[in-house]
């Protein structure tokens, strides 16, 4: 899907959680707030700053623990009006994008994104 910047955005979390398929975490709250992003838990894992996390890629064990079930990365990008960026998925109400003319992937707000034929 391809999508036109319509508001900016900036990312609160300059270090971003990273996890690999399988890694044990700590799973905290769900995101509680008025911009309809559902199902969002904050989760720690040792050694890296806290991060929001998709309830679809967390898994449970047989004991109940948790763990990533896919790689996962929380990097938000920061964007701006009128640039193009080209999305790979949506989960609950944000896009994983990545700029059109090239660069660094992440998280962007539906919100603040236009689809594009």
């Amino acid at each position: 899907m391809r999508y036109l910047v319509i508001a900016p955005h900036r990312s609160a979390f300059p270090h971003p959680l990273a996890l690999e398929r399988g890694q044990a975490l700590e799973v905290g709250e769900r995101y509680q707030g008025t911009e309809a992003w559902d199902d969002w838990y904050l989760c720690r894992v040792p050694g890296q700053a806290p991060g929001w996390v998709p309830a679809q890629m967390i898994g449970r064990d047989a004991q109940g623990r948790a763990f990533a079930q896919e790689a996962y990365c929380a990097r938000e990008l920061d964007v701006d009006p009128d640039q193009a960026l080209l999305g790979r998925r949506v989960v609950n109400g944000w896009a994983w994008c990545v700029p059109a003319e090239g660069g660094v992937e992440g998280w962007v707000p539906l919100r603040v994104l236009q689809a594009m034929n």
